[in-house]
């Protein structure tokens, strides 16, 4: 009994030392690297995927994801707060790189934006192949009060994409009781349209993983594919030049992520849970990707 109490005590001393020893000596600590990163990402679980194929080669590696909007993600940027960065908004990106905040960009995936309502489909969109034409519609039902729509409202790069099919449309449907902004990520707000019968615009990857989880039972995808809805999600690393960040660690964990052991765990998730990759790698099309990128940059 007696041996056994000593045991414990040696080990519950142990564990203090150990942790006083990595906060006074932090070449002690396991090396880590800080990611904010679009909701997307996070949600549907491919970076944890990635970061998990990554720590087989770099056992002892601590990676923090940060999921939030891009553009909260591209702040953090800024700040100063992380090394790395995981964002699909190419108009705000472009700020932040010719600020110097970021550095050494790549476009790592793509997949697609959906407008998903209900199955009433009071606005008559199934089926349209121009998705601006689909959000023409919608305001129209939303102003004769006929249909919800369920903006993120946060500054994402889904929020960016949704502003920039009304400016498309010359409409500005912000402050009108059929618009409902949610001030949350994806999830959160597919959750509430789906509460309300309204309809919302979605990367596929978080739709398609709430929807087999059976939370999503009013939501039908009723709008899909072709190039105004294109994704492009990009990875960069912050100025190591402007900030204290941990740039050669992160920089091989963005390398993994680009090769092509990377870029087939990309090309290959969700196949087998969803029956359908929800993302692509950027290889698979990078040169479209790339210019497609340019034109969303800038502004066109």
């Amino acid at each position: 009994m007696k041996s056994r109490k000593a045991l414990i005590i040696i080990a519950i001393t142990a564990a203090i030392v150990t942790a006083i020893t990595a906060s006074y000596y932090p070449h002690f600590a396991p090396p880590s690297i800080k990611a904010s990163t679009t909701t997307s990402l996070y949600t549907t679980g491919l970076l944890e995927e990635l970061a998990d194929k990554f720590r087989l080669h770099h056992s002892n590696v601590i990676i923090k994801f940060i999921p939030v909007g891009t553009g909260h993600a591209l702040e953090m940027a800024e700040r100063g707060d992380v090394d790395m960065v995981f964002v699909h908004a190419p108009q705000l990106e472009k700020q932040y790189i010719e600020k110097g905040v970021l550095v050494e960009g790549h476009i790592m995936a793509y997949n697609y934006f959906i407008i998903v309502g209900p199955k009433t489909d009071p606005a008559k969109i199934k089926g349209l192949e121009d998705p601006i034409e689909a959000f023409r519609k919608i305001y129209n039902a939303g102003v004769q009060g006929k249909a919800l729509f369920i903006s993120r409202g946060d500054k994402s790069g889904t929020h960016v994409k949704e502003l920039l099919l009304w400016n498309k449309l010359g409409l500005n449907p912000q402050g009108q009781e059929w618009y409902i902004e949610s001030g949350q990520g994806m999830a959160k707000t597919l959750l509430l349209a789906n509460e309300k019968g309204a309809y919302t615009l979605s990367d596929i990857g978080t739709f398609l993983k709430l929807k087999c989880e059976g939370r999503l039972d009013q939501l039908e995808i009723l709008v899909s594919g072709g190039k105004e809805l294109i994704n492009i999600y990009s990875v960069y690393l912050v100025n190591p030049e402007k900030f204290n960040t941990n740039y050669e660690l992160a920089k091989e964990f963005m390398e993994f992520v680009l090769s092509d052991e990377g870029q087939s765990i990309i090309e290959s998730y969700g196949m087998a849970r969803y029956n359908t990759s929800l993302f692509y790698s950027a290889k698979s099309n990078l040169e479209m990707l790339e210019a497609y990128w340019h034109e969303l940059a800038s502004g066109e």
